[in-house]
């Protein structure tokens, strides 16, 4: 790791993306019009796919040499050189960032190819692609970046190309909003983030290692070991709950969760690439990425933990009275980002990685399925107008249904490898209470995601006649891609099988190198290790997976419990409370939308009233100060000049009378003056 091997295929990882951007927004609506839209498909599909093969070669070069040297750099060149800090715009291979970049390219291309069938129609075609191309490599920076300021620009970037894409069908004032809403809950966590970047430079800086490029922070950072922070705790500490409170805003965690559920309102692969495979997980990677840090606060830790434990439970309980296909998915996607977090938070890292990796997989599969639903229904989302689809789309029914397995964490599917994983790492590592949310969690996904399956794909029929004529299959360009995902959700778990049915742990070890600092080692340590604990603990989740099944299947498969006496029973308020997702939005918008609203209006009463005012009467005064100045302008200063201008021409008009021209009146004149001259001169001396 002293000595990283020098690369240069990362850079072109990055950077093909960047050109597939450039090349639909600058030559999108000429090459849309002259080659079709084919064109566009062929950049906008080609460039990530070949990003993915170069990203598989990386991955085969890094599986070929020592676990100890799997670290590649690849420089381009410097960026900043200032005040002691030296950044280069370059880019780092390492196990993490290398399983990232798959998923990045991989699902990506996926999706990219799943969306050339969804979004032909559209007239903005071009645009679509180069704002997925754009994400892309926005999200490859922030992964790949070799340094924090680097990352935040990823970050920042995958912030602005979501709010784009969100709001993408621009003419309907509902994705502009879901879209502004979006990036102005994301800015706030981005705020405390800049925040504890600063604060981590500043900090490392007094240890004499300033610095933010991540390798060289992560060997700096013992140095930082008790030293006194802000507002009473440790300068670690403090750096990682700003960190952690910019990974909410990202990764939709409580507090910061609510505009995730709003943004399906983009375009059905915007939520399958952005809202479930990549960009909601760059709050987990940033944590698992700075796991040096984070394994040296404690504190932290639990909160982190907590927060994923209560996000995780309290987005499932929403997701069960949802019927919006898409939101059903949208808080299912927030509950399990809460397991992604509840792992880290206890410092199973490679767990909550595992768990990415997985959920990207079924997640899109989902998200794809419920866009070819919604694709076959012209455009309808809710699920009580549905029913009995199975027959009409069989490919959409299968895949689905696989990854609703995986979801629900029923072995042996991808997600029971990596869910099951992170239950039983909560209890090993001493959080009881962490571990109960995510027991009665894994109850509540798999209710609610066979409540959806059994609303949109059993029954009858309950859409209109017009709507059951036009069902159909989608194209193969879609339909490949889910059982390409729906392969994956069966398959992709079996990388790490659970320890104890057997020791087979392959994913795990190759991300060993990135989890190798003292304090993650410590608490590796400190936990549990228990085969026929874990088996224990194993039986008691599946048996909870097995009842939120049934109660799902008696529900809305065989009738035989009716959801509105079921929910009744509970109390119809508490029933409001989970279908008005506990009024979360209204109480945001009471206790910080409207009281900034007021300040805001306030403000602008005083601009128009008070500072306009003055303004305005000053210049009223100026006005009417200019009109007096010219009324003694015009009346007694031209008044004087013009009158000693007259006086001038009338006595110039008298005295010309003198000038007569005759040289004997002028003789005459002289004479007389001498006269006087004399007689005046005789007076005198009289």
């Amino acid at each position: 790791m002293d000595h990283p091997v020098s690369i240069t295929i990362a850079r072109y990882i990055v950077l093909l993306p960047l050109l597939g951007a450039a090349l639909n927004f600058l030559a999108g609506p000429w090459l849309q019009k002259t080659f079709g839209k084919r064109a566009i498909s062929l950049v906008g599909c080609g460039v990530v796919v070949v990003a993915f093969a170069l990203a598989v070669k990386a991955f085969a070069a890094m599986l070929a040499v020592a676990p100890d040297n799997r670290f590649m750099l690849d420089e381009l060149w410097k960026w900043i050189d200032i005040g002691g800090l030296n950044l280069d715009i370059a880019f780092w291979l390492d196990p993490l960032s290398m399983i990232m970049t798959l998923i990045v390219t991989g699902v990506g291309g996926l999706i990219h190819i799943y969306s050339t069938g969804y979004m032909h129609d559209d007239e903005s075609y071009w645009r679509f692609f180069g704002w997925l191309n754009l994400f892309t490599f926005a999200m490859l920076v922030l992964v790949l970046g070799d340094n924090l300021w680097l990352m935040f620009v990823g970050w920042e970037g995958v912030g602005l190309c979501s709010f784009a894409l969100i709001g993408f069908w621009y003419k309907v004032l509902a994705n502009t909003t879901a879209g502004n809403k979006a990036f102005i809950v994301n800015r706030v966590g981005d705020w405390a983030f800049v925040i504890a970047l600063y604060s981590l430079f500043a900090a490392l800086g007094k240890v004499g290692h300033p610095t933010l490029v991540t390798r060289e922070v992560a060997q700096y950072a013992p140095l930082l070991a008790g030293m006194p922070g802000y507002l009473g705790m440790t300068m670690v500490t403090f750096v990682t709950l700003l960190m952690f409170a910019g990974a909410t805003g990202k990764s939709a965690q409580i507090p910061l969760y609510v505009w995730l559920p709003d943004a399906m309102a983009g375009p059905t692969p915007v939520s399958a690439l952005i809202h479930a495979a990549t960009m909601v997980t760059a709050g987990i990677y940033m944590v698992a990425r700075l796991n040096f840090l984070f394994s040296m606060a404690p504190a932290t830790m639990t909160v982190v933990a907590v927060v994923g434990g209560l996000t995780a439970l309290g987005a499932a309980t929403v997701g069960i009275a949802q019927n919006d296909i898409k939101k059903v998915l949208a808080y299912s996607t927030v509950s399990q980002l809460g397991y992604m977090f509840a792992a880290v938070g206890v410092g199973a890292y490679a767990a909550g990685v595992f768990h990415l990796m997985t959920h990207a997989f079924f997640k899109a599969c989902l998200f794809l399925g419920s866009g070819s639903v919604i694709h076959a229904m012209g455009g309808e989302q809710d699920m009580r107008k549905m029913g009995g689809l199975r027959h009409k789309m069989p490919v959409t029914f299968v895949t689905f249904l696989v990854a609703t397995l995986a979801l629900g964490g029923v072995p042996p599917f991808a997600g029971f490898m990596s869910k099951d994983e992170i239950i039983w790492e909560a209890f090993a590592h001493g959080h009881t209470i962490v571990w109960g949310f995510l027991l009665l969690g894994a109850a509540l996904t798999i209710f609610y995601m066979f409540r959806q399956v059994y609303m949109t794909f059993f029954g009858e029929f309950r859409g209109t006649h017009e709507q059951e004529h036009h069902l159909h299959e989608s194209p193969p360009s879609m339909a490949l891609v889910l059982v390409v995902l729906g392969f994956l959700s069966v398959f992709g778990g079996l990388v790490k099988i659970p320890d104890f049915i057997a020791t087979y742990k392959p994913f795990e070890e190759f991300l060993e190198p990135v989890f190798s600092s003292t304090a993650t080692r410590a608490i590796y340590a400190a936990q549990i290790h228990s085969h026929s604990i874990e088996a224990g603990l194993g039986f008691v989740t599946f048996t909870m997976v097995v009842l939120g099944w049934l109660v799902a299947d008696f529900m809305y498969r065989q009738g035989t419990i009716d959801p509105a006496r079921f929910s009744e029973a509970f109390g119809g308020v508490a029933y409001d409370w989970v279908l008005n997702k506990y009024y979360v939005d209204e109480l945001y918008d009471f206790v910080f939308v409207q009281p900034y609203l007021w300040v805001t209006r306030a403000l602008a009463w005083f601009d128009l009233h008070v500072i306009d005012g003055a303004v305005n009467l000053a210049a009223t005064i100026t006005v009417f100060g200019s009109w007096l100045s010219g009324l003694f302008d015009n009346y007694v200063v031209d008044g004087l000049v013009n009158a000693a201008s007259l006086v001038t021409l009338d006595l110039g008009g008298r005295l010309r009378r003198l000038q007569t021209g005759s040289i004997n009146g002028y003789l005459y004149g002289i004479l007389a003056a001498v006269m006087v001259i004399l007689l005046v001169r005789a007076v005198l001396h009289v």
